[in-house]
């Protein structure tokens, strides 16, 4: 039998809490479920933990006429709630309002579904990654500000020591959709994610999560795309581009092979430009 560890909670009410327990090596309850899962993988569970759902300032939705700042700890139904009938962020509530299952939106925070290390299936990242957000952390040496690709790739380094506590987004975008392709017997993660919006300069943003392990921009299709208007987007012909500009390596998994993940891209792509075009944000 596996000796008994002694561990510790501290429901953090303020940053300033928060960062004195990391440096007393607690590790953010973020992505609870997934951490939950961490003995199945081979990965102990942390001795302490710090969460933050007790501090006011990251359960908010702050929603001005040029940008949204999104507090760590709002949930995926809060965060639904809060930007639903917003024009250019379509994608981002159905990402939110479809993850998982009812009771997990209820409980999962955006940290917790960006700060989830190597969990590939998250959907708020592509849908993010087409809004630009901006991911804030609080350091050992203050706040900073970092782009969500460059979040996202030096996720393990970056929190080792810091903690994310809003997300940023302007608000540039006329119209967006998010795709998912969900697992025939589990239903909660999916295959592959797309995710896709049009700026008000009428360029279209295209990110997929699920395929590889860390969500990223589909600048290959992007860019093949660009020289049409947004006006002009046709299913059937970005469909067409998507299978010519697919650049991904698709991941292993138990639920799925890489190739598959690869092969679905193309007709969710179709089914995201399909959606686009239903929001009326390009009319």
């Amino acid at each position: 039998m596996a000796p008994s560890v002694e561990r510790s909670f501290t429901a953090a009410s303020t940053i300033e809490e928060a960062m004195a327990a990391r440096r007393q090596g607690a590790a953010v309850l973020a992505g609870g479920t997934w951490m939950m899962r961490d003995p199945r993988r081979g990965v102990d569970l942390p001795e302490a933990v710090v969460a933050l759902h007790r501090i006011p300032a990251l359960s908010k939705v702050e929603i001005e006429p040029d940008h949204v700042v999104i507090g760590a700890a709002v949930t995926h139904a809060v965060l639904g709630r809060a930007l639903h009938g917003a024009a250019g962020f379509e994608g981002l509530v159905a990402a939110a309002e479809n993850a998982a299952n009812p009771g997990i939106r209820r409980v999962a925070t955006v940290g917790g579904n960006l700060c989830a290390l190597d969990f590939a299936a998250a959907d708020l990242a592509p849908a993010l990654l087409v809004c630009e957000a901006a991911v804030e952390l609080e350091t050992f040496e203050g706040p900073k500000l970092l782009g969500i690709s460059d979040f996202l790739k030096d996720r393990h380094t970056l929190l080792a020591e810091a903690i994310v506590t809003r997300i940023h987004l302007r608000r540039d975008l006329v119209a967006s959709a998010h795709i998912r392709l969900p697992l025939r017997k589990a239903g909660d993660y999916p295959v592959a994610i797309v995710s896709l919006g049009v700026d008000k300069d009428k360029r279209c943003r295209i990110a997929v999560g699920s395929v590889e392990p860390v969500a990223r921009r589909w600048t290959a299709l992007e860019q093949a795309m660009r020289p049409g208007p947004a006006s002009a987007l046709d299913p059937e012909r970005t469909a067409e581009l998507a299978l010519e500009h697919n650049d991904f390596q698709g991941r292993d998994g138990k639920e799925a092979e890489g190739w598959y993940r690869r092969q679905v891209l193309p007709p969710l792509v179709k089914r995201g430009v399909a959606a686009l075009l239903k929001t009326g944000g390009l009319a």
